[in-house]
């Protein structure tokens, strides 16, 4: 029976794992207007799926990290009511904060249920120098690591533009009809007056999009840049997908009842349909509503967070990629000084809470697990 509850909770989790996550990569292809949200799904699905399938060769040492190994004691780590209580206490975290929709990470999740599992079921109660050096550390840190580099590196790849006399400017469009082209960036408002003069139709809606002029390598700028920008959104999916996947999947292998290579295929699937059928809010939050981004700013967001998320799995550090990915945006929010804080504000505060009601879940499901099985 419990190895039953262990692939259920487990699969549960993947799947609220994918409608928060898998749309955090391709964000900034949706919110610079680069392509559409079902274009940008499309892309986040396919190169997350391709990450969770890297995972069965490059990310071995996470799956040790969340199987709970040396921060709770081989005989706790390795009992199936353990592992459920864990998954248990992950997922319903995960669950809610999508229902909300707020972009939380699951990293984040399973680590507080690890912690709160791991103080009721463990006697000897739980490793604190593993807990702070191999988890907390390089999870609290990322974010701010993001932050520095994007804010360090986009005021390079902007001087460096312009060195190469590419511009930009903002065509305001009412429908698909182009109103007016206009050099350098629009504020909504502007763009607004520039629609006063149109006549429109009740169902016209008025949007802005960025486009570069220029040629770089005999090739249009605004092209070269977009398919930049769409490769650097697909690392991202696939940084998340390997680093993601192994961490759920740990969970399935307490007990033995899978091997790897099957809990991994079996949990990227089920990532994927969650992302497909259930990341509509979390993408409108982090494309929207953290900071107004043009195509160049999602491009160099997309840059870092890829970067260090794919060298922590391959370290086998337990970074977030939702906290990375935030952390980007924030960092060419505060640049651009078109941050959002309201709504970073209520993300922290969501970030800061996942800890302790994961937690607090983890450990009441090791009470109650063998009530009811």
């Amino acid at each position: 029976m419990t190895w039953i509850v262990i692939v259920v909770t487990g699969l549960l989790l993947a799947f609220g794992n994918g409608a928060n996550d898998n749309f955090k990569g391709v964000a900034t292809l949706y919110g610079s207007g680069t392509a559409s949200y079902r274009l940008s799904l499309i892309w986040a699905t396919l190169t997350t799926a391709l990450g969770s399938v890297a995972a069965i060769y490059l990310a071995g040492k996470l799956l040790d990290a969340f199987s709970g190994q040396g921060l709770v004691p081989p005989a706790v780590a390795g009992d199936p009511d353990f592992a459920a209580a864990v998954a248990l206490g992950a997922s319903g975290t995960v669950w809610l904060a999508t229902r909300l929709g707020f972009p939380v990470s699951t990293t984040h999740a399973l680590i507080g249920a690890l912690v709160g599992s791991g103080l009721v079921a463990s006697s000897s109660g739980i490793d604190v120098t593993v807990l702070a050096g191999g988890f907390m550390l390089p999870l609290l840190t990322s974010p701010f690591i993001a932050v520095l580099l994007t804010a360090l590196l986009y005021p390079l790849l902007r001087r460096q533009r312009e060195r190469l006399s590419i511009d930009h400017e903002t065509c305001v469009c009412i429908g698909k009809q182009v109103v007016a082209s206009v050099p350098g960036r629009l504020a909504p408002a502007e763009a607004l007056e520039f629609a006063e003069s149109v006549s429109l139709s009740v169902d016209d809606v008025v949007t802005c999009q960025i486009r570069y002029q220029g040629r770089m390598v005999g090739i249009r700028a605004g092209t070269l840049l977009d398919t930049a920008h769409f490769f650097t959104a697909g690392l991202v999916s696939f940084a998340r997908g390997l680093n993601d996947t192994p961490k759920i999947s740990a969970l399935l292998l307490v007990g033995h009842f899978v091997v790897p290579q099957t809990s991994i295929m079996l949990v990227g699937a089920v990532i994927a349909l969650g992302g497909w059928l259930g990341a509509r809010r979390i993408a409108e939050t982090m494309a929207h509503r953290i900071t107004s981004m043009s195509p160049g700013q999602g491009f160099m967001a997309n840059l870092v967070t890829a970067g260090l998320v794919i060298g922590a799995s391959n370290l086998g550090l337990p970074v977030s990629t939702t906290h990375v990915a935030c952390g980007s945006l924030f960092g060419i929010g505060a640049v651009t000084r078109q941050a959002h804080w309201q709504t970073i504000r209520s993300i922290m505060l969501a970030w800061f809470i996942t800890l302790p009601v994961a937690g607090f879940m983890g450990a009441v499901c090791v009470v109650l697990l063998p009530l009811w099985l």
